[in-house]
């Protein structure tokens, strides 16, 4: 399942509570890359092609998932990062910290049904022009777990409005489970080089596990972290 070429180094970010960054590593790994764990304590980054924030839960959830841990001390190299072009990835927990933080725009309420929700869903391509889903066809539909209790995505209907307009929504559901504003699964920023979103793909790459959507969406981070890494060298 690995690419072609040579292996781009990604970092996996660990807060207290992440539960899926070894997943995150290993499914990166299997599809090409040299994964890497990096504490949240740490104030830089080490050298590489891309950054992933992984799913699970992260110290101060209780106040507001991610609004702790957007200040822990790896968040401004990481901010650094993703404002000089970096590629940056949120899961779940990780899409929750990149709206704290403003580097994603809207924010993550708890699920409309007031309960945790935990189960595959089939999600629909959007955008595919991102470094997210280049191996990605427009309307594609992709299936991948969710679990989370505050997964209900919002934005205003101005912000709204500006997403649609800049392409920024790139997975809906196909069935809502969360009650997320117009079904949305994943937003990019305006820069095109970070992206959030709510489904696990690391547990949707390997078929012995299930499907496989998620590889569509690491493995097109894997090859994108390749060419940066390529074209810095």
């Amino acid at each position: 399942m690995s690419g072609e070429g040579p292996r781009p180094t990604i970092a996996v970010l660990v807060f207290p509570g992440s539960n899926d960054d070894r997943d995150a590593v290993l499914a990166l790994e299997d599809l090409g890359a040299d994964a890497i764990a990096v504490w949240h304590g740490e104030s830089e980054l080490p050298e590489v092609s891309a950054v992933v924030l992984p799913g699970g839960f992260s110290y101060g959830d209780y106040l507001r998932c991610g609004a702790i841990a957007r200040f822990a001390p790896v968040m401004p190299t990481v901010t650094r990062f993703a404002r000089e072009g970096g590629l940056v990835l949120g899961i779940c927990n990780g899409f929750q910290i990149l709206c704290e933080a403003g580097l994603l725009p809207g924010t993550l309420r708890p699920n409309a049904s007031l309960s945790f929700v935990c189960r595959d869903v089939s999600l629909l391509v959007e955008c595919a022009e991102t470094p997210f889903t280049t191996r990605c066809e427009p309307r594609d539909e992709l299936t991948m777990p969710v679990k989370h209790g505050e997964g209900c995505y919002f934005a205003h209907d101005g912000l709204l409005a500006e997403l649609e307009a800049n392409d920024q929504i790139v997975l809906r559901y196909a069935d809502n489970p969360n009650g997320s504003v117009a079904d949305i699964a994943a937003v990019v920023n305006e820069g095109r080089n970070v992206l959030g979103l709510m489904p696990h793909p690391e547990h949707a790459v390997d078929p012995l596990l299930g499907p496989t959507g998620g590889a569509a969406v690491l493995g097109s981070l894997v090859d994108a972290a390749r060419e940066r890494m390529l074209a810095m060298a």
